[in-house]
């Protein structure tokens, strides 16, 4: 969770760039359902990364569908009973964006759990580019956070506070990436999916 306010210090991801960015992966591709996992309500970063999700269709005119957003909670547990929700509805999704990457690799046991091949019956994307991501069977298609960037600057941050020291600047937003993997093809129904 980061603040909302601009004059606590934080120092965060381009969340809503790099939600964006992954959306249009899958759209570009040929994805036209695309289900949302989202983290907490009302955290920060899980809003700024919806909005970028919603964003990402509505620049490609497509409709928003609230049945695509299903609640999680950043753990993997919840990442499973979301997918299998969104898996189980009448018309599924294509692709799965999960609002981190132990979210998105519950998705991919739920996908298994159902009997569905990932990225052939559903792609699935995360968000972070944790290291085990590399490793999921397939390996996770993901945004990466420069995780150990944020992690230094912001152990710098509290070292000058506590030195009473003034900040270059009170907000730190480091550029995220996606990271392709084999978690995403296009749908294999053909583009219109």
């Amino acid at each position: 969770y980061y603040p909302d306010t601009n004059t606590a210090p934080c120092v965060r991801a381009t969340n809503w760039q790099g939600m964006r960015e992954g959306t249009n992966y899958l759209i570009a591709l040929g994805h036209r359902r695309i289900g949302f996992i989202t983290g907490r309500r009302g955290d920060g970063i899980t809003e700024a990364r919806l909005h970028g999700y919603r964003s990402a269709l509505l620049e490609a005119s497509l409709p928003f569908d609230p049945d695509l957003v299903v609640d999680g909670d950043y753990g993997q547990p919840s990442g499973f009973r979301a997918a299998t929700t969104l898996l189980s509805l009448n018309t599924r999704p294509t692709a799965i964006v999960a609002s981190n990457d132990l979210m998105a690799m519950g998705a991919i046991e739920a996908a298994h759990a159902l009997g569905l091949a990932v990225p052939e019956g559903v792609s699935v994307l995360g968000f972070d580019d944790l290291p085990m991501a590399a490793t999921t069977h397939p390996p996770l298609t993901t945004i990466r956070q420069p995780l150990y960037e944020m992690g230094r600057m912001a152990a710098q941050m509290v070292v000058a506070l506590s030195e009473k020291r003034e900040l270059v600047s009170r907000q730190i937003e480091l550029p995220t990436r996606l990271i392709v993997r084999a978690s995403c093809t296009p749908p294999v129904s053909g583009p219109d999916s």
